[in-house]
Formats: structure tokens, sequence, C-alpha cells
């Protein structure tokens, strides 16, 4: 398909059809990423979503216990200083 660069205020930009936007799930905000001279526009995700339902998850089953709770370094005992 093939887009014509319009003047927008200071700026330039394309018009993006409904049904393309529809289709990649592009809604008000979208990331922007050049990749081998190419422009990638990409539907803004959250980050950190669906982190407090794994948790839960995580601490239902018992398995969000620290692994290194009982280790301790040279550096600790040493060079650590408690303010």
């Amino acid at each position: 398909m093939k887009a014509t660069i319009i003047q927008i205020g200071n700026s330039q930009g394309i018009r993006i059809p409904k049904p393309i936007l529809e289709q990649c799930k592009l809604h008000n905000e979208v990331e922007l990423e050049i990749h081998k001279n190419k422009l990638v526009i990409r539907a803004l995700g959250s980050p950190r979503k669906g982190w407090s339902e794994k948790f839960a998850a995580m601490a239902a089953k018992g398995d969000d216990a620290l692994l290194d709770a009982d280790v301790q370094s040279k550096w600790d005992e040493e060079e650590w200083e408690w303010k």
C-alpha cells in the first residue's frame, strides 16, 4: 500500500487507513523505532502488564523466595557499611 507524506503543522506525517490501525491494534499512542533504515510503528504496550497476577501466582506456589538470601560474599563482610 502506498501513502503520501503530508504537512501537519510544522511536522510531516502519513494517514494510516482505519483497517490497518484496527488490524495492528494501534490506538492513541505508538512506539516508533528505526531498524535498518526502516520505520517500525508498533502498538505501545505496558511493559509490566500482568506482573501483579504473575507474582500472586508465584506466591501461591511458594515460588517467591529469595534465591541468595543465605549467600554472603567477602564484599558484604568487609566493604559494605550501613549508615
